[in-house]
Protein backbone atom coordinates (compact mmCIF):
# COMPACT_ATOMS: atom_id res chain seq x y z
CA UNK A 1 0.00 0.00 0.00
CA UNK A 2 1.02 3.55 -0.77
CA UNK A 3 1.47 6.05 1.75
CA UNK A 4 2.51 9.79 1.95
CA UNK A 5 5.31 10.34 4.35
CA UNK A 6 6.37 13.61 5.57
CA UNK A 7 10.06 13.89 4.29
CA UNK A 8 10.68 17.37 5.67
CA UNK A 9 9.53 20.29 7.12
CA UNK A 10 10.41 24.33 7.20
CA UNK A 11 9.05 27.26 8.05
CA UNK A 12 9.80 31.09 8.57
CA UNK A 13 9.08 34.27 10.17
CA UNK A 14 9.52 37.65 8.98
CA UNK A 15 12.36 39.20 11.08
CA UNK A 16 9.70 42.78 12.43
CA UNK A 17 8.33 41.79 16.20
CA UNK A 18 5.07 43.34 16.94
CA UNK A 19 4.82 42.83 20.80
CA UNK A 20 2.10 43.71 23.16
CA UNK A 21 3.67 46.22 24.47
CA UNK A 22 3.88 47.82 21.01
CA UNK A 23 -0.08 47.60 20.42
CA UNK A 24 -0.62 49.35 23.65
CA UNK A 25 0.35 52.44 21.46
CA UNK A 26 -1.55 52.12 18.80
CA UNK A 27 -5.06 50.69 20.16
CA UNK A 28 -6.75 50.48 23.49
CA UNK A 29 -5.74 47.42 24.89
CA UNK A 30 -2.60 46.32 27.28
CA UNK A 31 -0.24 43.32 27.49
CA UNK A 32 -2.24 41.89 30.45
CA UNK A 33 -5.63 41.69 28.58
CA UNK A 34 -3.96 40.11 25.37
CA UNK A 35 -2.38 37.40 27.07
CA UNK A 36 -4.97 36.77 29.54
CA UNK A 37 -7.27 36.36 26.64
CA UNK A 38 -5.19 34.75 23.42
CA UNK A 39 -1.65 33.64 25.21
CA UNK A 40 -0.55 35.53 22.34
CA UNK A 41 2.64 37.91 23.33
CA UNK A 42 3.84 39.16 20.09
CA UNK A 43 3.64 38.53 16.54
CA UNK A 44 5.50 38.57 13.20
CA UNK A 45 4.74 41.75 10.31
CA UNK A 46 5.72 41.17 6.70
CA UNK A 47 8.02 44.01 5.96
CA UNK A 48 6.98 46.63 3.13
CA UNK A 49 7.48 44.51 -0.41
CA UNK A 50 7.46 41.34 1.14
CA UNK A 51 4.93 39.01 -0.11
CA UNK A 52 3.49 35.82 0.82
CA UNK A 53 5.34 34.20 -1.79
CA UNK A 54 8.67 35.58 -0.45
CA UNK A 55 7.73 33.83 2.92
CA UNK A 56 6.49 30.62 1.04
CA UNK A 57 9.49 30.26 -0.57
CA UNK A 58 11.76 30.88 2.32
CA UNK A 59 9.78 27.80 3.59
CA UNK A 60 9.99 25.82 1.04
CA UNK A 61 13.56 26.03 0.60
CA UNK A 62 13.90 24.54 4.29
CA UNK A 63 11.34 22.11 3.83
CA UNK A 64 13.08 20.72 0.44
CA UNK A 65 16.89 20.74 2.24
CA UNK A 66 15.64 19.30 5.01
CA UNK A 67 13.87 16.19 2.88
CA UNK A 68 16.96 16.09 1.01
CA UNK A 69 15.32 16.26 -2.41
CA UNK A 70 16.19 18.40 -5.31
CA UNK A 71 13.70 20.84 -6.88
CA UNK A 72 13.21 18.98 -9.94
CA UNK A 73 11.99 16.04 -7.89
CA UNK A 74 8.68 17.71 -6.90
CA UNK A 75 5.40 17.02 -8.82
CA UNK A 76 2.75 18.36 -7.18
CA UNK A 77 2.73 22.26 -5.28
CA UNK A 78 0.01 22.95 -3.07
CA UNK A 79 -0.28 26.37 -1.41
CA UNK A 80 -2.86 27.12 1.41
CA UNK A 81 -2.93 30.65 1.64
CA UNK A 82 -5.76 33.08 2.50
CA UNK A 83 -3.69 36.29 1.15
CA UNK A 84 -2.02 35.48 -2.22
CA UNK A 85 -0.14 37.50 -4.15
CA UNK A 86 -2.38 37.86 -6.48
CA UNK A 87 -5.89 37.55 -8.14
CA UNK A 88 -3.87 35.41 -10.17
CA UNK A 89 -2.00 33.65 -11.11
CA UNK A 90 -1.80 31.50 -7.57
CA UNK A 91 0.60 31.80 -5.60
CA UNK A 92 2.05 28.42 -6.08
CA UNK A 93 2.54 29.30 -9.60
CA UNK A 94 4.85 31.97 -8.38
CA UNK A 95 6.35 29.62 -5.83
CA UNK A 96 7.05 27.37 -8.70
CA UNK A 97 8.95 30.23 -10.56
CA UNK A 98 11.18 31.13 -7.82
CA UNK A 99 12.08 27.78 -7.04
CA UNK A 100 12.73 26.72 -10.86
CA UNK A 101 10.37 23.94 -11.06
CA UNK A 102 8.64 23.48 -14.40
CA UNK A 103 6.14 20.99 -15.17
CA UNK A 104 4.42 20.28 -11.90
CA UNK A 105 0.91 20.77 -11.24
CA UNK A 106 0.49 23.92 -8.80
CA UNK A 107 -2.80 25.81 -7.28
CA UNK A 108 -3.46 27.35 -4.29
CA UNK A 109 -6.10 26.21 -1.18
CA UNK A 110 -7.97 28.69 0.46
CA UNK A 111 -9.80 27.66 3.58
CA UNK A 112 -8.83 30.18 5.99
CA UNK A 113 -7.03 28.75 9.04
CA UNK A 114 -7.91 25.41 7.97
CA UNK A 115 -5.91 25.68 4.47
CA UNK A 116 -2.91 23.87 5.34
CA UNK A 117 -5.09 20.69 6.47
CA UNK A 118 -6.55 21.16 3.22
CA UNK A 119 -3.64 21.20 1.08
CA UNK A 120 -2.38 18.00 2.66
CA UNK A 121 -5.02 16.57 2.42
CA UNK A 122 -5.37 16.76 -0.93
CA UNK A 123 -1.76 16.66 -1.72
CA UNK A 124 -2.20 12.97 0.22
CA UNK A 125 -4.98 11.68 -2.12
CA UNK A 126 -2.54 12.50 -4.80
CA UNK A 127 -0.18 10.05 -3.42
CA UNK A 128 -2.50 7.95 -2.61
CA UNK A 129 -3.68 7.40 -5.87
CA UNK A 130 -0.40 7.37 -7.66
CA UNK A 131 -0.88 10.69 -9.57
CA UNK A 132 2.46 12.53 -7.55
CA UNK A 133 5.47 11.28 -6.40
CA UNK A 134 6.65 14.02 -3.96
CA UNK A 135 4.39 17.12 -2.78
CA UNK A 136 5.31 20.44 -1.44
CA UNK A 137 2.97 21.72 0.52
CA UNK A 138 2.88 24.62 2.27
CA UNK A 139 0.81 27.14 4.68
CA UNK A 140 1.67 31.03 4.01
CA UNK A 141 -0.05 34.39 4.63
CA UNK A 142 0.62 37.98 4.80
CA UNK A 143 -2.47 38.54 7.13
CA UNK A 144 -1.28 41.53 8.51
CA UNK A 145 -2.47 43.34 4.82
CA UNK A 146 -5.85 42.51 5.99
CA UNK A 147 -6.26 43.56 9.59
CA UNK A 148 -7.58 46.58 10.87
CA UNK A 149 -4.96 48.10 13.24
CA UNK A 150 -7.61 50.38 14.89
CA UNK A 151 -9.84 47.36 15.73
CA UNK A 152 -8.68 46.07 19.43
CA UNK A 153 -10.64 43.11 18.90
CA UNK A 154 -8.64 41.83 15.81
CA UNK A 155 -5.65 43.50 15.40
CA UNK A 156 -4.26 41.67 18.37
CA UNK A 157 -4.59 38.55 16.98
CA UNK A 158 -2.98 37.85 14.13
CA UNK A 159 1.07 37.24 12.16
CA UNK A 160 2.75 36.83 9.27
CA UNK A 161 4.67 33.87 8.00
CA UNK A 162 4.52 30.68 6.22
CA UNK A 163 5.25 26.84 6.81
CA UNK A 164 5.93 23.45 4.40
CA UNK A 165 6.33 20.19 4.26
CA UNK A 166 7.58 18.07 1.65
CA UNK A 167 5.15 14.87 1.38
CA UNK A 168 6.67 11.38 -0.47
CA UNK A 169 5.46 8.51 -1.61
CA UNK A 170 5.97 5.42 0.69
CA UNK A 171 5.60 2.26 2.21
CA UNK A 172 5.91 3.38 5.38
CA UNK A 173 3.19 4.65 7.36
CA UNK A 174 2.69 8.42 7.19
CA UNK A 175 -0.34 10.07 6.94
CA UNK A 176 -2.71 7.57 8.30
CA UNK A 177 -6.09 9.42 7.34
CA UNK A 178 -7.51 12.95 6.68
CA UNK A 179 -11.09 14.83 7.44
CA UNK A 180 -12.03 17.60 6.29
CA UNK A 181 -15.18 19.33 6.63
CA UNK A 182 -17.32 23.20 6.11
CA UNK A 183 -20.31 24.53 6.88
CA UNK A 184 -21.02 27.91 5.07
CA UNK A 185 -23.66 28.91 6.98
CA UNK A 186 -21.21 30.69 9.67
CA UNK A 187 -19.84 33.09 6.90
CA UNK A 188 -20.88 36.57 8.79
CA UNK A 189 -19.13 35.50 12.15
CA UNK A 190 -15.73 35.11 10.73
CA UNK A 191 -15.19 36.86 7.16
CA UNK A 192 -13.49 39.45 4.73
CA UNK A 193 -17.07 40.77 3.36
CA UNK A 194 -15.70 42.17 0.38
CA UNK A 195 -14.42 41.19 -3.04
CA UNK A 196 -14.04 40.98 -6.33
CA UNK A 197 -17.96 40.91 -7.34
CA UNK A 198 -18.66 42.37 -3.85
CA UNK A 199 -17.71 45.80 -2.45
CA UNK A 200 -14.43 45.99 -4.53
CA UNK A 201 -14.72 49.66 -4.69
CA UNK A 202 -13.87 48.97 -0.55
CA UNK A 203 -10.75 46.94 -1.36
CA UNK A 204 -9.40 49.33 -3.86
CA UNK A 205 -10.19 52.18 -1.19
CA UNK A 206 -7.77 49.64 1.30
CA UNK A 207 -11.02 48.74 3.45
CA UNK A 208 -10.93 45.41 3.00
CA UNK A 209 -10.53 43.75 6.87
CA UNK A 210 -11.00 41.26 8.66
CA UNK A 211 -14.28 40.93 10.62
CA UNK A 212 -14.82 38.58 13.49
CA UNK A 213 -17.40 37.85 16.41
CA UNK A 214 -14.66 36.56 18.73
CA UNK A 215 -17.46 34.66 21.37
CA UNK A 216 -19.27 32.87 18.56
CA UNK A 217 -16.26 31.71 16.57
CA UNK A 218 -14.89 30.07 20.16
CA UNK A 219 -17.56 28.51 20.91
CA UNK A 220 -17.85 26.82 17.06
CA UNK A 221 -14.46 26.10 17.83
CA UNK A 222 -14.53 24.17 20.66
CA UNK A 223 -17.49 22.51 19.59
CA UNK A 224 -16.18 21.38 16.20
CA UNK A 225 -12.84 20.64 17.01
CA UNK A 226 -14.14 18.41 19.57
CA UNK A 227 -16.61 16.29 17.05
CA UNK A 228 -13.33 15.80 14.36
CA UNK A 229 -11.34 14.43 17.29
CA UNK A 230 -13.51 12.30 17.59
CA UNK A 231 -14.15 11.12 14.05
CA UNK A 232 -10.25 11.09 13.49
CA UNK A 233 -10.03 8.78 16.76
CA UNK A 234 -13.36 6.05 15.35
CA UNK A 235 -11.85 6.44 11.53
CA UNK A 236 -8.39 4.73 12.86
CA UNK A 237 -10.02 2.59 15.48
CA UNK A 238 -7.36 4.04 18.30
CA UNK A 239 -8.18 5.44 21.79
CA UNK A 240 -7.17 9.13 22.82
CA UNK A 241 -4.43 7.49 24.50
CA UNK A 242 -2.64 6.61 21.05
CA UNK A 243 -1.67 10.54 20.36
CA UNK A 244 1.59 11.13 21.31
CA UNK A 245 1.13 14.80 20.19
CA UNK A 246 -1.44 17.43 19.69
CA UNK A 247 -0.19 20.48 16.71
CA UNK A 248 -3.77 22.32 16.81
CA UNK A 249 -4.23 25.42 14.65
CA UNK A 250 -2.28 28.32 16.95
CA UNK A 251 -5.58 30.43 17.31
CA UNK A 252 -5.66 31.71 21.01
CA UNK A 253 -4.65 29.58 24.06
CA UNK A 254 -8.20 29.22 25.34
CA UNK A 255 -9.01 27.13 22.03
CA UNK A 256 -5.95 25.19 22.51
CA UNK A 257 -6.32 23.87 26.15
CA UNK A 258 -9.93 22.68 25.50
CA UNK A 259 -9.08 20.82 22.35
CA UNK A 260 -6.76 19.07 24.53
CA UNK A 261 -8.99 18.70 27.89
CA UNK A 262 -11.31 16.48 25.08
CA UNK A 263 -8.58 14.32 24.25
CA UNK A 264 -7.35 14.07 27.95
CA UNK A 265 -3.91 15.08 26.96
CA UNK A 266 -1.32 16.97 29.09
CA UNK A 267 -0.34 20.45 27.91
CA UNK A 268 3.35 18.63 27.84
CA UNK A 269 1.86 16.74 24.60
CA UNK A 270 0.61 19.86 22.91
CA UNK A 271 2.37 22.11 20.55
CA UNK A 272 2.30 25.41 21.55
CA UNK A 273 3.56 28.55 19.25
CA UNK A 274 0.81 31.02 19.40
CA UNK A 275 2.65 33.23 22.29
CA UNK A 276 5.55 33.66 20.02
CA UNK A 277 3.44 33.69 16.59
CA UNK A 278 -0.09 35.15 16.54
CA UNK A 279 -2.39 33.39 14.70
CA UNK A 280 -0.72 33.12 10.78
CA UNK A 281 -4.16 30.80 9.42
CA UNK A 282 -2.51 28.60 6.78
CA UNK A 283 0.33 28.81 8.08
CA UNK A 284 -0.16 27.92 11.83
CA UNK A 285 0.16 24.14 11.75
CA UNK A 286 3.27 23.89 10.06
CA UNK A 287 4.95 26.29 11.64
CA UNK A 288 3.75 24.50 14.89
CA UNK A 289 4.92 21.66 13.15
CA UNK A 290 8.36 22.55 11.80
CA UNK A 291 9.22 24.30 15.33
CA UNK A 292 8.57 20.94 17.22
CA UNK A 293 10.51 19.25 14.85
CA UNK A 294 13.11 21.34 14.92
CA UNK A 295 13.71 21.59 18.57
CA UNK A 296 13.32 18.33 18.99
CA UNK A 297 9.80 17.41 20.68
CA UNK A 298 8.44 15.60 17.94
CA UNK A 299 10.48 12.50 16.72
CA UNK A 300 10.31 10.02 14.02
CA UNK A 301 7.10 7.13 14.81
CA UNK A 302 5.13 9.36 17.10
CA UNK A 303 1.54 9.87 16.13
CA UNK A 304 0.70 13.52 15.65
CA UNK A 305 -2.96 14.79 15.58
CA UNK A 306 -2.78 17.85 13.21
CA UNK A 307 -5.82 19.89 13.82
CA UNK A 308 -7.72 23.29 12.47
CA UNK A 309 -10.90 25.58 12.11
CA UNK A 310 -11.08 28.62 10.36
CA UNK A 311 -13.50 30.78 8.42
CA UNK A 312 -16.07 29.36 6.20
CA UNK A 313 -16.47 27.74 8.61
CA UNK A 314 -13.70 25.32 7.73
CA UNK A 315 -12.18 22.64 9.53
CA UNK A 316 -9.92 19.65 9.11
CA UNK A 317 -7.57 17.55 11.05
CA UNK A 318 -4.60 15.04 10.14
CA UNK A 319 -3.84 11.34 11.59
CA UNK A 320 0.27 11.49 10.61
CA UNK A 321 2.86 8.73 12.10
CA UNK A 322 5.87 11.01 11.78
Amino acid sequence: MVYSRIAGTGSYLPEKILTNKDLESMVDTTDQWIRERTGIEQRHIAAEGETTCDLAEAASRKAIEAAGINVDDIDLIIVGTTTPDKVFPSTACLLQKRLGNRGAPAFDVQAVCTGFIYALSVADQFIRSGSAKTALVVGAETLSRIVDWKDRNTCVLFGDGAGAVILQASDQKGIESTHIGADGAYEDLLTVPVGISSGFERVQAGDAFIQMKGNEVFKMAVKTLGKVVDETLSANQLEKSDIDWLIPHQANTRIITATAKKLKMSMDHVVVTVQKHGNTSAASVPLALDAAVRSGQVKRGERLLLEAFGGGFTWGSALVIY
